[in-house]
């Protein structure tokens, strides 16, 4: 796959670019006209993967005729700052119901722990810590800390996988991630990878579990939600990133479930600054017109037929722009078009402008003008499989290196 320069696009010769082994791509060819002193990089462009769109129906080429005749701009509660600000609270209390509130505690911290075994090889890394997150019935969750070997900036960056994807995916997008100076923390869902497989048993404390996450409605009761074992880590793992690094900005990236996560969570806290969740959800009336529903339909923390408080609140339209309103703040959706798993298709052209639109709105500032949050998605034709792509990752780094250029 090759990425091409924008700014040769629209000058009208194409100029293409290799890419390294973290999809950053490599020097410009002496074909690319030079950016002027001190311009950003253009940002980084790929054409359809040719080959792989002549391999797939029409479906996955044509908007669906579910989409057809939805107004997304009606079906958005969110219409000005002061919604979402409304808004927020009252989810934060469908998933922490005892307290209503965001956990304020803090981790237990296990510093310099050595190159752990659950990880992939990493390079450029200075210090392996671990947070470990109590929860109830039993449930500690893992996180792991990536301290970068050399940083000229005070920013984190979160990395969430999701369903047990491989982590080679992980790998690609930590390691961009840590080139670029970031602390970077690595998240699991519950059950998969480094966090414990079972849980509690709610009637009986002495017996352990093994549960599906769609097995968790047992767990639920009046006090307590399961969604909570999704996003209590990325809460008080922010808890302590905050007490100890002090960071300028806080960015989050996800793939597939952690893609899900990435929605989610950046939507609850407004101290995720930049996210980028990929192949992680679609809007509910989108998800019937998939070319593969059964698996976009989601598990069930993604359904809003297990989760009628949640959803009910809000669809996700709502919930991306709750993730991109806010001083600074920026979400890019990824979907891949190609997607051999889920959330795949081009029914995303259906929301994509009215939510764009909405959040231009609702961001700009009436006194100094300027934009107080900023959403976007990105269609990713260039490949067919279940991932961030070299292509994404690319525009994910030149979107944090342009927009967080200004930050310490």
């Amino acid at each position: 796959m090759s990425i091409v320069n924008r700014r040769s696009v629209l000058g009208g010769a194409l100029a293409v670019t290799a890419t390294t082994a973290t999809g950053w791509p490599a020097a410009a060819s002496a074909e690319t006209p030079a950016a002027p002193a001190g311009a950003p990089a253009p940002r980084p462009v790929a054409p359809v993967n040719a080959e792989i769109a002549a391999a797939h129906a029409a479906v996955y080429k044509t908007l669906p005729e579910v989409v057809v005749g939805v107004d997304v701009e009606d079906l958005m509660k969110i219409h000005t700052a002061a919604d979402a600000d409304a808004l927020r609270p009252q989810l934060v209390a469908q998933v922490w119901k005892d307290t209503g509130v965001m956990p304020t505690g803090l981790p237990t911290v296990r510093r310099d722990v050595g190159v752990p075994a659950e990880l992939p090889a990493f390079t450029g890394v200075r210090r392996y810590d671990r947070l470990e997150v109590a929860m109830p019935f039993g449930y500690v969750a893992t996180v792991f800390v990536l301290e970068p070997t050399r940083s000229k900036h005070r920013r984190v960056a979160f990395y969430h996988n999701g369903h047990g994807e491989p982590l080679d995916t992980m790998q690609r997008v930590a390691q961009g991630l840590l080139d670029h100076g970031y602390t970077v923390l690595l998240f699991a869902m519950p059950f998969y990878h480094w966090n414990p497989k079972t849980i509690q048993d709610p009637a009986d404390p002495s017996v352990q579990l093994q549960p599906s996450h769609n097995d968790l409605p047992q767990w639920e009761s009046l006090s307590y939600s399961p969604l909570a074992l999704f996003l209590e880590a990325l809460a008080v793992s922010m808890n302590y990133v905050q007490k100890t690094y002090r960071p300028s900005s806080v960015q989050m990236v996800g793939l597939s479930g952690g893609g899900w996560a990435t929605t989610i969570y950046p939507a609850l806290d407004p101290r995720i600054t930049r996210s980028y969740p990929t192949a992680g959800s679609l809007p509910f009336f989108v998800r019937p017109g998939s070319p593969k529903p059964s698996p976009t339909r989601g598990d069930w923390e993604q359904r809003q037929d297990m989760q009628p408080g949640f959803y009910g609140l809000a669809d996700f339209p709502d919930l991306y722009a709750l993730a991109a309103v806010g001083r600074h703040r920026r979400q890019m959706q990824i979907l891949n078009r190609f997607d051999e798993c889920c959330f795949n298709g081009v029914g995303h052209r259906s929301y994509e402008a009215a939510v764009r639109q909405r959040i231009a709105i609702i961001g700009t500032d009436a006194v100094s003008n300027e934009s107080n949050g900023h959403w976007e998605l990105l269609e990713d034709a260039t490949h067919g499989e279940h991932t961030i792509s070299p292509y994404a990752l690319s525009v994910i780094l030149w979107d944090l290196d342009v927009h967080c250029a200004h930050l310490p």
